[in-house]
């Protein structure tokens, strides 16, 4: 199912490249008044464009400002059952934004798997995923088989005193990125999977345990452990890293902000 990415900027075109190559089958469409050196296709209108990709993709992603993507979709817009998946990027790559189908299209889905590719933060605002709180922090060996992860999450979640309804992601470093049996574990235990840049968990000044088999081996102080604290906002540690199964897990709790 291709993905469809639209930019309107030289900014926007060089993220475009970077999501076609890190999210195939991918097809990129860059205004005409852009030069690019890309075998992309180019487009004169966004609002005509949009129409055109409605009917022909399932997913789009639109790296420009919310309110072009906004005006563009608007006229196309007709039922969350039906619509496509609609994910928007600041030009910057900070922001992977669900902004349309984003439960029953897909689109927070998309969402992540765009911030992944980018290292952006992912923005979903669905009441069904904004009332769950828990990240599960995951590190493991290379070749971990799913069966071991799901294991090892179920039980951290229950001892930290909670119900696997209340996680909203999995957590890992992007260097796990190849790992098939963490991305099967996520879809078994149908949750989105985000991956934290390695260069992130080196320099953020969060605390957490470190590890020297893990800087030893990955040349990084931890994986559990900053990775369920640098998914969410607000977060604290609830469970510190325990292994359970061969596989290493932690879980941070965010706080809603309070308005009071």
């Amino acid at each position: 199912m291709n993905i469809a990415v639209v930019t309107l900027s030289e900014q926007g075109a060089r993220l475009a490249g970077r999501l076609a190559d890190r999210l195939q089958p991918c097809d990129v469409f860059i205004h005409q008044d852009v030069t690019v050196t890309t075998d992309a296709h180019t487009f004169a209108s966004v609002v005509e464009l949009t129409e055109r990709l409605f009917v022909a993709y399932r997913r789009l992603v639109y790296i420009l400002p919310v309110g072009v993507a906004v005006r563009a979709v608007a006229g196309c817009v007709r039922d969350k059952r039906s619509d496509p998946a609609v994910v928007v990027v600041d030009v910057g790559g900070r922001w992977a934004i669900s902004l349309l189908s984003g439960h029953e299209g897909g689109a927070n889905e998309l969402a992540m798997l765009v911030a992944n590719a980018l290292g952006a933060e992912p923005v979903v605002t669905t009441t069904t995923e904004a009332v769950k709180d828990l990240i599960v922090g995951v590190g493991c060996r290379r070749g971990t088989v799913a069966g071991d992860i799901v294991a090892a999450v179920r039980e951290g979640v229950s001892l930290a005193g909670f119900d696997l309804a209340r996680v909203r992601t999995l957590a890992s470093a992007d260097i796990k990125a190849s790992e098939v049996g963490l991305w099967e574990a996520a879809r078994e235990l149908g949750l989105p999977l985000r991956l934290i840049p390695a260069d992130e968990i080196r320099h953020t000044p969060r605390a957490f345990e470190h590890s020297d088999l893990v800087w030893k081996k990955v040349d990084m102080p931890a994986v559990a452990e900053p990775a369920a604290l640098l998914a969410g906002r607000r977060t604290q540690l609830i469970l510190s890293r325990q292994i359970l199964h061969k596989v290493t897990v932690a879980v941070a709790r965010e706080s809603c902000m309070s308005l009071e």
